[in-house]
């Protein structure tokens, strides 16, 4: 009997020890499903979708038990920064909408927002365009939305007010569209920006067809380069081609 009872004890230990290793081999985990709803927002859920016949895709996210996700951010947060956005958006010529638009996918009107690339704030501002305005405090709402409004104006003003070239150039960077000769680049992250974007700002955007190359010239003011764009061909100074159909 003795022996039995030290028998089953030590099966029972065994199966002990091997469930803790299988434990500690596997460690725990979570799941991120990412889809896109009806209305082609993207969605994230620690759980599988419930409509039938919609695709996601699944991410693990190793060590971690548990997700949370950014809920969709609702218009109503908007409210506590339409004095700035109004402002700026009278400034610069740019419409409120588009602005705010722009604010709500790139942050949900959170201006504390990191980006993994290192965009910040509001209108997830790039170091370079931090710069560039003079920015002190990029997670400074006025300050953000100031600079952020003015880069989509100097974009604007690039592409001939093309809103979905100036969008997809936000996203994307300039340089990316105009490798493309003046085309949305083809990466699927944003072609999806300008559409949700455009959807948002709640009116539809249509891109101009146009002939010719844009020249890209560069003047020295007091020192100081100052570049700007056109239709036409420089006839004096030195200028580059950026593409054109």
């Amino acid at each position: 009997m003795l022996n039995n009872f030290r028998g089953r004890e030590r099966l029972r230990f065994a199966v002990t020890a091997a469930a803790l290793l299988v434990g500690i081999a596997a460690p725990a985990h979570a799941q991120i499903y990412s889809w896109r709803d009806t209305n082609g927002n993207l969605v994230l859920s620690d759980r599988r979708p419930a409509q039938s016949g919609v695709e996601a895709r699944t991410f693990a996210v190793p060590q971690a038990q548990k997700v949370r996700a950014t809920r969709y951010a609702a218009t109503e947060r908007s409210r506590a920064y339409d004095d700035l956005i109004l402002e700026h958006s009278r400034t610069h010529g740019v419409r409120a909408d588009l602005v705010r638009a722009v604010m709500q996918v790139e942050s949900a009107f959170n201006p504390f927002a990191r980006s993994p690339k290192g965009a910040l704030g509001l209108m997830q501002l790039m170091p370079a365009t931090i710069r560039q305005f003079g920015v002190l405090n990029p997670f400074n709402p006025a300050e953000n939305i100031r600079a952020g409004v003015a880069y989509l104006r100097e974009l604007l003003d690039r592409y001939r007010n093309n809103e979905v070239l100036a969008l997809a150039a936000y996203n994307a960077g300039p340089g990316a569209v105009d490798n493309h000769g003046n085309n949305v680049p083809p990466y699927r992250e944003t072609r999806n920006y300008v559409a949700h974007v455009n959807q948002l700002a709640g009116r539809p955007i249509t891109v101009e067809r146009r002939s010719g190359s844009i020249y890209k010239v560069t003047e020295y003011i007091d020192g100081r380069a100052v570049v700007r764009y056109t239709d036409k061909r420089p006839t004096i100074g030195g200028f580059e081609i950026l593409g054109g159909r």
